[in-house]
């Protein structure tokens, strides 16, 4: 991390002021690397420590929760209004921009000049307004997930809520994706890019509590189908195949009781069995087949693919979905920060065995390791693959200190720190233009010194991650910490784009 930089920042401020009214706090996840940031910017000719690869050409893109207004009430980090952060890298150069998320949330905040709706922590009565969603009462900030579909990002919110859309190169409002349900959609819809088509589903408080669709490579909505569950449950992330996708009904949800009352808590049941639903990808809820697995709770898959007369799927089995109260959490916020640490959750990378025959599950602990927020080449979605990269955490805190790359044929695994008090994002995986082989390529993540103050790209070669950053490009601003982020080839995004112009 010691080469000599190149190159002058220049950054130009494009959108305007946005109004904010946060006043000084001592809330944990509203300071340090979480603290928002309310200036939009676009960077060229930035500082760049060693030298950005010749052989790449795509965009990388992170979401963020960025709160914008004094909250109502307690703050959930989840409440954060959406900031997209995009650097595009071609021949070897680099431009950065980011842009709020201008849902109907945040527009009508804006004109209002504070905060409408409550969080997560609170009553939804507190809202002023009705809220999106399976929950009712919040504000659908869009700040959850990101995904690239048809030439253009797709951001969305983990309480279903509207698609919002913007343009990848230049963070440009698109219109919203119109072929959204009533009821909304989930975060992690997941994109085939071998057929370029778009599979999400959403849940809800109200019969059949989930539906499942798939969108085509020309953003139109091509199937929706309920698929009816028991009551009202909180899925957050599926799964697919090249003929299948999986979806979950896990046993912890909303209390049914309260739900009439208002009050959004959510119970383990220990003693009820997780179950999978595997349906083809054009099935209708007649087509589902449902299997039984050890309780727990997912928040995110890494994979799944065929096996002969088995699916096999990979993600993140909880050990501890609902734990203690975490003695070293801040006073006040001692719920939020608990359900917030990946080391009181307690998620290792796991293996599901679904037989399509016999109906049998069996399950396989991978990694007994904590690690969550997983990627993988894309190319490989929905196919056997061989390469995983998980997220390390920091305990006590929903921050990323590192990376796992995990040899999922061998066993064998390598680990980078990102150094001290230097926390990144959810990382991209890049292919090499060119690469024959899965883990040719770059790793790519944004990462937030707290020492020096600022914000970086950086960029490794995924088959030398102990040789360091291949480089390190500065941002104009240190960003806010978050959720998820993605990665697309540049001439993916291109095709697309031409395509549904034409």
């Amino acid at each position: 991390m010691g080469a000599e930089p190149t190159g002058s920042a220049r950054s130009a401020f494009q959108q305007g002021a946005v109004r904010t009214s946060i006043q000084p706090n001592d809330h944990p996840y509203m300071n340090g690397a979480w603290a928002p940031q309310h200036i939009e910017h676009t960077a060229e000719d930035m500082v760049v420590f060693g030298a950005i690869p010749t052989d790449i050409d795509g965009v990388y893109v992170r979401n963020t929760e960025n709160p914008v207004h004094q909250p109502l009430g307690r703050y959930h980090p989840f409440d954060g209004d959406g900031m997209v952060h995009a650097i595009t890298l071609k021949d070897g150069k680099a431009a950065y921009r980011n842009r709020f998320v201008r849902t109907k949330g945040f527009e009508a905040e804006q004109a209002e000049g504070r905060a409408l709706w409550a969080g997560l922590a609170e009553h939804p009565s507190l809202s002023e307004r009705p809220g999106w969603g399976a929950h009712g009462g919040l504000k659908d900030s869009s700040s959850t997930d990101v995904i690239i579909h048809a030439g253009a990002i797709l951001s969305t919110f983990y309480q279903c809520g509207e698609g919002y859309r913007l343009d990848p190169f230049t963070l440009d409002p698109l219109p919203s994706a119109d072929w959204c349900p009533a009821e909304g959609i989930s975060a992690h819809p997941k994109v085939d890019e071998k057929t370029g088509e778009l599979l999400f589903f959403n849940y809800s408080k109200t019969a059949p509590f989930m539906h499942y669709g798939v969108v085509g490579p020309d953003n139109q909505l091509k199937h929706l189908t309920p698929v009816p569950l028991p009551g009202a449950r909180l899925p957050h992330d599926m799964a697919f195949t090249t003929n299948y996708s999986i979806l979950n009904d896990f046993p912890l949800f909303w209390e049914e009781h309260l739900l009439p009352k208002g009050y959004h808590v959510a119970r383990f049941h220990a003693d009820m069995k997780s179950r999978f639903g595997i349906i083809p990808r054009f099935g209708s809820a007649e087509d589902v087949k449902w299997f039984e697995a050890d309780a727990t709770y997912v928040l995110h898959f890494l994979n799944a693919w065929e096996d002969g007369d088995e699916i096999v799927m990979d993600g993140y089995f909880q050990d501890n979905p609902v734990p203690d109260t975490s003695p070293d959490a801040w006073p006040a916020y001692e719920r939020i920060m608990t359900f917030l640490d990946q080391n009181m959750l307690q998620p290792k990378l796991h293996r599901w065995r679904f037989n399509l025959k016999t109906g049998a599950t069996t399950e396989t602990r991978l990694d007994d390791r904590v690690l969550e927020f997983g990627v993988i080449n894309n190319q490989f979605a929905g196919v056997k693959y061989r390469y995983a990269y998980s997220a390390v955490s920091k305990p006590g805190w929903f921050l990323f200190t590192g990376v796992v790359k995990h040899d999922m044929d061998t066993g064998d695994s390598w680990t980078i720190e990102f150094g001290p008090e230097r926390y990144g994002s959810e990382p991209g995986f890049a292919p090499r233009i060119g690469a024959t082989e899965e883990d040719d390529g770059y790793l790519i993540t944004y990462v937030s010194d707290m020492i020096e103050d600022r914000s970086e790209c950086v960029i490794y070669d995924a088959r030398r991650l102990a040789d360091g950053p291949v480089a390190r490009i500065i941002l104009p601003e240190r960003i806010s910490s978050g959720t998820h982020a993605t990665w697309s080839q540049g001439a993916t995004i291109r095709a697309s784009q031409a395509a549904n112009a034409a």
